[in-house]
């Protein structure tokens, strides 16, 4: 028997099984996919929250606080925390709703839709990252599970995620030209992405691999 077969640690059994049980795997994915979007774009000083937010804002212009939180299933107070920090850093304004004046609206400024754009290949690089371990067909099913866990079990989490496709706009229509779903898929959001997410996904990493 070898050296390094000797002081090779046999697993702890109950670790192992903690280490097997889903929550503890989902959280830790999620970690692992936080830490490596702060690594692509850390010198932007852009949270994955904040940037889900500038990303619906984008396809939702005027919107109200409450609807932003619906779609990213978000709880209102952190919403308002975040919604406030990215007003005061000069990313997003806010005006008063077309159908109800009680109603504040939010917007991306000029300088929101600069971060955005600015924030849009690092975010890609951080989800390529974060999917380069499987192969193509292991993206593709590996989203599309995640996406049939989420959907089984949305209605009975604290903060329903409601579907961007689904959402209302400002004026009282349901909009769906530009389906937030598919914003929606930077690494923050990554255990919420679907089949064409991963084709994309898979297919840059090919490239450049």
């Amino acid at each position: 028997m070898s050296r390094m077969q000797k002081e090779t640690p046999v697993p702890d059994a109950p670790l192992a099984r903690l280490y097997r049980r889903p929550g503890f795997m989902i959280r830790r994915a999620h970690q692992i996919a936080v830490s490596l979007f702060l690594e692509e774009t850390g010198a932007l000083g852009i949270t994955t929250t904040q940037y889900g937010i500038l990303a619906v804002l984008a396809q939702r212009p005027g919107i109200d606080q409450v609807s932003v939180a619906k779609l990213l299933g978000l709880d209102r107070s952190t919403t308002g925390m975040v919604v406030n920090k990215l007003e005061e850093a000069g990313l997003i304004g806010r005006g008063i709703g077309v159908r109800d004046r009680r109603r504040r609206s939010l917007q991306l400024t000029r300088a929101g839709k600069t971060m955005l754009a600015r924030l849009a290949a690092p975010a890609e690089r951080a989800q390529a990252r974060v999917l380069a371990p499987l192969d193509p067909r292991e993206r593709v099913l590996f989203l599309d599970m995640l996406d049939k866990l989420m959907r089984s079990f949305n209605g009975s989490t604290r903060v329903p995620l409601t579907d961007g496709r689904q959402q209302m706009t400002d004026e009282g229509t349901t909009d769906t030209r530009h389906p937030v779903s598919s914003v929606l898929r930077g690494p923050s959001s990554i255990f919420r992405g679907g089949r064409a997410a991963a084709k994309q996904t898979s297919a840059r990493v090919r490239k450049e691999g």
